[in-house]
């Protein structure tokens, strides 16, 4: 199970798009600093996240998110923003 997962920065509140099979993990290394784009925004609170069955899906749907225009607003749809 791959999962795409939207943070939110308590910092700034700018959104962090990524995806991952291990997001309890990934999510305690942005928290953590181990991760460059996401290091000076914490702390940062996960606040959506959608399960796929292959990598490829998920892939493509971060990407899909991170595209801008429609799809950044379909995200704050879905996160109620």
């Amino acid at each position: 199970m791959h999962i795409v997962y939207v943070l939110r920065s308590k910092k700034d509140g700018r959104l962090y798009v990524g995806s991952t099979k291990n997001p309890e993990r990934r999510i305690a290394e942005h928290n953590a600093g181990m991760v460059a784009s996401t290091q000076h925004r914490r702390p940062l609170i996960l606040i959506y996240s959608e399960s796929f069955d292959t990598k490829k899906a998920a892939v493509n749907r971060e990407r899909y998110f991170k595209g801008g225009g429609k799809a950044h607003a379909l995200l704050k749809n879905l996160i109620g923003d």
